[in-house]
C-alpha cells in the first residue's frame, strides 16, 4: 500500500510540475525585449454569460494589471472581447471589474467586436500602432497563440512583444495541467 501511495503522490507531483513547466514555457515564447516609454497591455476575454466578470476574466484582469510597468511614461490597458456568451461584452465586464473592484484608475480602451482570438488580435491592431511595447495577457498558452496570430497579421507589431505577468509559479497550480492540455489540444493540427 505504501508503494502505491508513493507512486500516486509522485505521479501527481510530476503532473503538477509538468503543468507549471508548460505554462512557464508558453509565457516566454514569442516575446522579445523591445524598449520604449509606451506600452499597451492587451487583456483577452473569456466567454462571459453574466452581468459581472467571471472567475477567468477576473483573473485575466488581475494578471493584466500586474503586467503594467510602473516606469512606463504612457501605459494603457486594452480589454478585448465582444458579447460572445451573454448580453454584455467581455471587454466591458473586465473594465468594470478593473475600475470598480480592483481600483484601476489608468487609461484603458475597449475592443468590443471580437468573437475569437484571431479577431481579438485583428481588432486590437489599430490600438497598438503607437506602442513601443506590447504585452498580451491571458492564460499562457492562449497568450502564446495570440502572439503567433499577431506575428501573422502584423510582423512589425509582433517585434514589439514583451512578456506580460500572466505566469506565476503556484498560481492556479491544480488547474495548470488541464489548461496546458486544453491549450495544446486547441493548437493541434486540424483545429
Amino acid at each position: 500500500m505504501r508503494k502505491r501511495t508513493r507512486l500516486t503522490v509522485g505521479g501527481l507531483v510530476l503532473v503538477l510540475l509538468w503543468g507549471e513547466w508548460a505554462n512557464w514555457r508558453a509565457a516566454r515564447r514569442g516575446v522579445g525585449s523591445a524598449r520604449g516609454d509606451s506600452e499597451v497591455v492587451v487583456v483577452l476575454g473569456y466567454r462571459n454569460s453574466g452581468a459581472r466578470a467571471n472567475a477567468m476574466n477576473r483573473w485575466r484582469v488581475r494578471a493584466g494589471l500586474r503586467s503594467i510597468d510602473s516606469g512606463a511614461v504612457d501605459s494603457r490597458v486594452l480589454f478585448c472581447g465582444g458579447a460572445c456568451a451573454g448580453p454584455h461584452s467581455e471587454a466591458a465586464l473586465m473594465a468594470a471589474y478593473a475600475r470598480d473592484i480592483r481600483g484601476y484608475r489608468g487609461a484603458f480602451v475597449l475592443e468590443e467586436k471580437s468573437r475569437s482570438t484571431w479577431e481579438n488580435i485583428s481588432f486590437a491592431i489599430p490600438f497598438l500602432q503607437d506602442a513601443d511595447r506590447i504585452k498580451i495577457v491571458s492564460v499562457p498558452l492562449h497568450a502564446e497563440k495570440a502572439r503567433r496570430y499577431l506575428a501573422r497579421q502584423d510582423p512589425d507589431l509582433a517585434s514589439r512583444l514583451v512578456p506580460g505577468a500572466e505566469y506565476r509559479f503556484g498560481e492556479w497550480m491544480p488547474l495548470k495541467p488541464l489548461l496546458a492540455l486544453y491549450g495544446l489540444r486547441k493548437d493541434a493540427p486540424g483545429r
